[in-house]
């Protein structure tokens, strides 16, 4: 159960403040959709989807993803749970490495924001400072399909994150 838990509690690159968000957003995008995660009846994180003017999203566009911890998470759990993840969706995955270098763990109320810069670069910041970017091919896909894509762990939760 455990496993499970930390299968979905993913972190990304966080902001404080709203200021601070949209300096590291692309241009144009806009709120689209937030959603709150919740295992066991815990809150684990909240959870905004910015797309460009906040239409739906579309993949071959750049977006960002933020992410409201909730709950303390190790940095080791976060690193596992985004491997394991991507693996139960068939998706290639980053170096066990640049995963470490880009979590760290994390408290009620730290932020994680990624966003993407093409398909094969993803920013993050935790708290609205720059922690690393990930370069692999197709990593936004990969990476994003844990919380936006058809085989999500909670439709629920993709849906309202898309605004649907």
């Amino acid at each position: 159960m455990r496993s499970l838990l930390f299968s979905t509690c993913l972190c990304l690159a966080p902001f404080v403040t709203g200021a601070a968000l949209a300096s590291n957003l692309p241009k144009g995008v806009e709120q689209r959709g937030e959603a709150a995660f919740s295992f066991l009846g815990f809150q684990i994180y909240t959870a905004r989807l910015f797309t460009q003017a906040g239409r739906p999203l579309d993949w071959s566009q750049d977006f960002g993803l933020e992410l409201t911890y909730q709950r303390r998470l190790s940095q080791s759990d976060l690193v596992e749970a985004t491997l394991r993840e991507m693996a139960r969706m068939g998706n290639a995955l980053p170096i066990r490495d640049q995963l470490e270098k880009c979590y760290r763990s994390v408290a009620p109320g730290d932020i994680y924001l990624a966003v993407s810069d093409g398909p094969d670069r993803l920013a993050f910041w935790r708290n609205g400072v720059a922690v690393c970017t990930l370069y692999q091919d197709n990593i936004k896909t990969h990476f994003m399909e844990i919380f936006l894509g058809n085989d999500s762990r909670s439709a629920r939760f993709t849906r309202a994150l898309l605004g649907q």
